[in-house]
């Protein structure tokens, strides 16, 4: 088969529907619940209040569903510069234009000087609408030296100016991160971090040892992968699998369940989703959805990069092995193929152009069982 044709093959797969971080799809249209009781956790030191369940925005396209969580008292809301390229922020803030002073909007700068940082919050409170965030990140910064002084003296000019009230980091690793966040202080007042069910037990541990510190812990990527994380297609071009009921609800309880965690965001697309998502407010984690998750986390321990490190730096070829998985679980999980196209195609071309097809043999061996060599050259021959 032809890259072009295999490329075309998967491709006809990830065109299925897939329902990001909900199980909506994978299960009959749920009763929409009535008014739910709301539970609000404070966020570290910065003494605000958000909803335990908050609302992620990175790939909602629809202004309604923002406007309909307001509506349910939801109040805490995440975007970034680079979603939708500018889009996402533009939406965001004008779903919650008439409840600003009632919500909490955050948003995020992936720039790498103090110039471009600060380009980069007077073009966010544009898009938003608004005279200031109430947390502004840093965004992806997965190692102690992407936490450099311009950074981080741009985020202090925009606090002091009154662009932003709080100042935070995001990223996927951080057990790796965290010591070079907690030297800073007293400069970062949150960290938003990737933890789910399939997280590796230091992640618990830090989690645990950020909150201790004061800060405040934001959670994301909380269905581990997206809900289509291994049902974009089916072997030999079949139908994908159907999903268990209940996932992606267990999913996030799981996460609920750990009072070191300020607030989730899981993404949210659509009013089902929404709906679900409400109910782990009221709901409380139990046995049946411990054992739903364990049945998840064998069906997913071939795909899903827990991104624990261990792969860091051993590619001969220079390939970002985690972040690589990441873009590719865009495409299969989230059913964001030109986001995962995107960040794919941003690589320095020597590594976009490295095919896995061609060694004999790879140096990653993965401890959590990902099939690291198969998941790399699908996403070369999907991406590239």
């Amino acid at each position: 088969m032809s890259e072009t044709s295999r490329r075309n093959f998967l491709l006809s797969g990830l065109a299925l529907p897939v329902a990001l971080e909900s199980n909506a799809l994978f299960s009959p249209q749920s009763q929409k619940s009535e008014t739910p009781k709301l539970t609000y956790r404070t966020l570290g030191k910065t003494g605000l209040k958000p909803t335990s369940v908050a609302f992620g925005c990175m790939i909602t396209s629809d202004q309604s569903v923002i406007e309909k969580a307001a509506d349910l008292g939801i109040n805490y809301f995440d975007t970034a510069r680079g979603y939708s390229n500018g889009n996402n922020e533009r939406m965001v803030g004008a779903a919650l234009k008439s409840k600003r002073k009632d919500v909490i909007i955050t948003t995020k700068t992936m720039s790498r000087t103090k110039e471009e940082a600060l380009q980069h919050i007077d073009t966010s409170l544009k898009e938003l609408g608004t005279d200031y965030v109430d947390i502004w990140h840093l965004h992806l910064k997965n190692s102690p030296a992407d936490l450099t002084d311009g950074l981080l003296e741009a985020q202090q000019i925009a606090k002091k100016a009154g662009k932003t009230r709080f100042l935070g980091v995001s990223t996927h690793s951080m057990p790796q991160l965290l010591p070079a966040v907690l030297e800073k202080k007293p400069h970062f007042d949150v960290i938003q971090t990737m933890y789910n069910y399939a997280s590796n037990p230091d992640m618990t541990t830090a989690i645990e040892t950020a909150a201790k510190e004061g800060l405040g812990v934001i959670a994301m990527k909380v269905m581990s992968g997206g809900m289509g994380m291994g049902y974009g297609r089916g072997r030999g071009g079949a139908p994908p699998a159907p999903r268990k009921e209940g996932s992606a609800l267990a999913a996030l309880k799981w996460v609920l369940k750990n009072p070191n965690v300020s607030t989730t965001i899981p993404s949210i697309t659509n009013m089902d989703q929404l709906d679900e998502n409400m109910k782990a407010l009221n709901e409380p984690f139990s046995g049946a959805d411990e054992k739903i998750l364990a049945a998840r986390l064998q069906e997913i321990r071939p795909l899903y990069c827990s991104t624990c490190g261990s792969c860091s730096g051993k590619c001969p070829y220079g390939i970002p092995v985690a972040d690589v998985l990441r873009y590719l679980s865009y495409a299969e999980g989230y059913g964001e193929f030109q986001l995962a196209r995107e960040h794919f195609l941003a690589l320095p071309s020597e590594i976009r152009n490295v095919r896995c097809a061609d060694c004999s043999g790879c140096a990653i061996h993965c401890p959590n069982g990902v099939r690291v060599a198969q998941r790399l050259r699908t996403a070369q021959e999907l991406l590239a």
